[in-house]
């Protein structure tokens, strides 16, 4: 039953991932930016989710103030410094986006201090749920399964059912020729940069119960979005589904079994180490094989 167990682990880390890489790849899709500041907007929404749970004590209340924290962040960030960047060459963009890391860490250790914040999980998701008979699992993790479905289903619905998310998908495919049509593509890049800032936000606000909410803790699961964008296909939201996903069951599973299953042919030590660290390359192994059987990722949104 530890496979099972697992294997919802492995779903849980591709929710967050999907959440993250959602928004990084339309913002990559439409603008062509690359953006490695997306992982500071996980980290305003933990914070803001950690404050406001701290003052109200409910994470409920805390969870609401950070999807319009980080929205409102991402939308001045994208008019104050982005629009500065999509007609400039990739160096400047990352070495741009590189200082609002730093710029961001900065002002998170200045407004709450160097030392971890934690949140409890709320009471009511603070039990366990048996989804099979003998194996329990914590009803948090199963309720940010459920909240990352929702997320995915609206996100679909939102692209392929709207006029909005027409305009979106022009505007991915060519945004001369959406902005010739009449598409206000400088609204519509304000827009899309902010929901890509609320979707990373409420990954972040939703991590908080599990892991400690610090400066920098959006660094290492940007590195994981990237992988996925790439996986997936730039600029497509079912593309960053799929990998998500498939990224999250893989890093989990290798790092919850590899180190077992070399014990049956090296020393415990051994086994425990090399394990540790084929189960870091196993994701980027992932990447290598789908780019070489589909360059342009599963599922590129363009040609």
């Amino acid at each position: 039953m530890l496979v099972v167990e697992q294997i919802l682990n492995g779903l849980q880390l591709g929710v967050t991932l999907f959440l993250m890489s959602a928004g990084l790849t339309l913002v990559f899709g439409i603008m062509g930016l690359i953006n490695l500041a997306h992982g500071s907007f996980y980290m305003v929404g933990a914070y803001v989710a950690a404050w406001v749970t701290g003052l109200t004590g409910s994470l409920l209340m805390g969870l609401l103030a950070a999807l319009p924290a980080a929205m409102a962040v991402g939308m001045a960030i994208e008019l104050l410094v982005m629009r500065r960047l999509y007609t400039r060459d990739h160096l400047d963009q990352v070495l741009a986006t590189f200082g609002l890391i730093l710029f961001f860490n900065e002002m998170a250790r200045i407004l709450f201090g160097r030392q971890p914040l934690f949140l409890d999980v709320p009471d009511m998701l603070s039990g366990t749920v048996e989804i099979l008979p003998g194996v329990p699992y914590p009803a948090y993790r199963l309720a940010i399964i459920a909240v990352g479905i929702l997320v995915a289903l609206g996100l679909w619905l939102l692209i392929s059912r709207t006029r909005l998310g027409m305009r979106i998908r022009a505007g991915a495919s060519d945004r001369e020729m959406a902005a010739a049509l009449g598409a206000n593509v400088t609204t519509l890049q304000t827009l899309v940069f902010g929901l890509g800032a609320l979707l990373a936000g409420l990954a972040g606000a939703m991590a908080g119960p599990i892991l400690a909410v610090e400066s920098g803790m959006g660094e290492k699961i940007l590195i994981l979005a990237f992988v996925v964008i790439v996986i997936g296909g730039i600029g497509s939201v079912r593309g960053a589904l799929v990998a998500a996903l498939s990224v999250g069951l893989v890093d989990t599973l290798g790092r919850a079994f590899l180190p077992n299953l070399l014990r049956l042919i090296a020393t415990e030590a051994t086994a425990d180490s090399l394990g540790a660290t084929l189960s870091q390359l196993s994701i980027y192994l992932l990447m290598a094989l789908v780019l070489a059987w589909k360059p342009k990722g599963l599922f590129p949104s363009h040609g």
